[in-house]
């Protein structure tokens, strides 16, 4: 774990009390003891390291005692945390904030989806209702669907050590999304959309329509279901929120890599 996801500000005099499920998932999933470190995420965004000062079993209850100082160099041979550790690659929110327009799929692949934007930073995921969607997709993010979905978000910005608070949207038709990249791109020239093709004759590649575009403050990429994203959507995707089709020459890819292999693509290409 890089991080813990801290959901309600409740820190007195520097302790953070634990209980319930983020007890459980602490003390029986990753086996803390007193002195560990932990780094957490507060909920407005900012990390701070911890150790855990106390552990009630009988109460179910954990105290974290936050450190007086992030800055410092830790002994972090006590911590939780395997390899990198989340102050060393955390720091200031990225420059450009990531949106996924994701076709809806089946749900077992939309989880899969969802983890991995998560972990790329992805700031908002939009699952949309298009032509090829099958209607049990729908179904599968009401109720408490909806909120493994959300543990799902939580357990990967934990994993990852990720900044960004993911945000998984409401389903919406494509109109809807449409309208709703159009509402938050205020800045015309400081936004850029992409929707993956399967077709090869999409004008310009991926490095040059973003070279042209230089700074940017808002990207959005957008994914079919397994069936892909029919002619006609993409079409709308273009001509009403200005979407560049851009084609990958690679093997046929599953939707559920397709969306990893496109946010990576386009993220390589905006870092370099």
């Amino acid at each position: 774990m890089r991080q813990f996801i801290l959901e309600k500000q409740n820190i007195k005099n520097g302790l953070i009390n634990l209980e319930g499920k983020d007890f459980r998932y602490l003390r029986q999933v990753l086996r803390v003891k007193i002195g560990d470190m932990v780094n957490v995420r507060l909920p407005d965004g900012t990390l701070e390291n911890s150790t855990v000062a106390k552990i009630d079993d009988k109460g179910k209850k954990i105290t974290l005692q936050i450190c007086a100082s992030t800055g410092q160099s830790l002994n972090l041979s006590k911590g939780i945390t395997r390899g990198v550790q989340s102050t060393e690659i955390d720091g200031k929110l990225p420059d450009v904030e990531y949106w996924l327009f994701q076709f809806l799929p089946k749900p077992q692949k939309l989880e899969q989806i969802v983890r991995q934007a998560t972990e790329c930073g992805v700031s908002v995921i939009v699952p949309i209702i298009g032509e090829y969607t099958e209607k049990s997709s729908v179904f599968a993010l009401e109720g408490n669907k909806k909120e493994r979905i959300e543990r799902i978000i939580k357990e990967a910005r934990q994993q990852s050590g990720s900044p960004v608070d993911t945000q998984l949207h409401a389903v919406v038709k494509l109109e809807e999304a449409i309208d709703l990249w159009n509402e938050i791109c205020t800045e015309e020239n400081a936004s850029l959309g992409f929707v993956l093709s399967e077709r090869d004759d999409c004008e310009g590649s991926l490095n040059e329509i973003i070279e042209r575009k230089g700074t940017l403050k808002k990207v959005a990429v957008a994914v079919g279901s397994e069936g892909g994203i029919s002619p006609e959507e993409v079409t709308s995707l273009q001509e009403k929120a200005l979407f560049h089709p851009i084609h990958f020459a690679v093997n046929i890819l599953r939707c559920e890599t397709a969306a990893l292999y496109g946010i990576a693509a386009v993220q390589t290409s905006i870092n370099k």
